[in-house]
């Protein structure tokens, strides 16, 4: 299990992520432009991810990555806010360091926004989940 804490933007996340049973990530209220919120977490030892969720003034930037060490592994994402599918698709990691990026910009919608990434490989069924919770 990863623990971690980071203090940006005003906005404090607690990150924990647990092999095959997600990640949950707390933000404090971040209303302000530029705010930002972020967890990260490891995939059972088949990599690791990165969730950050950015405002930008009245939308908000939707950044997760994946790094496998291992490029050409087809994975299937989808991004969720709120449970609502904001992008889905599949991605393949890529050289030189065996990663992708999924990035989108999404409306801010009132009150708070919890966002969900899960990555599924589609050779070995693999998942690694990511969950994040922000105030803006």
């Amino acid at each position: 299990m990863n623990a971690r804490r980071t203090l940006t933007s005003g906005v404090v996340a607690l990150s924990l992520a647990t092999s095959g049973l997600g990640a949950l990530a707390l933000a404090a209220p971040a209303s302000a432009k530029g705010a930002e919120a972020r967890t990260s977490g490891t995939c059972a030892g088949l990599g690791a991810w990165k969730l950050v969720v950015k405002s930008e003034d009245r939308a908000l930037e939707v950044d997760y990555e994946l790094d496998t060490n291992r490029s050409g592994q087809h994975w299937r994402v989808n991004l969720a806010d709120n449970g609502v599918v904001v992008t889905s698709g599949t991605f393949t990691t890529a050289a030189p360091g065996g990663s992708f990026e999924v990035r989108r910009v999404v409306a801010n919608r009132a009150g708070t926004d919890r966002f969900t990434a899960t990555a599924t490989n589609t050779a070995t069924g693999a998942t690694c989940r990511g969950a994040l919770t922000f105030a803006g």
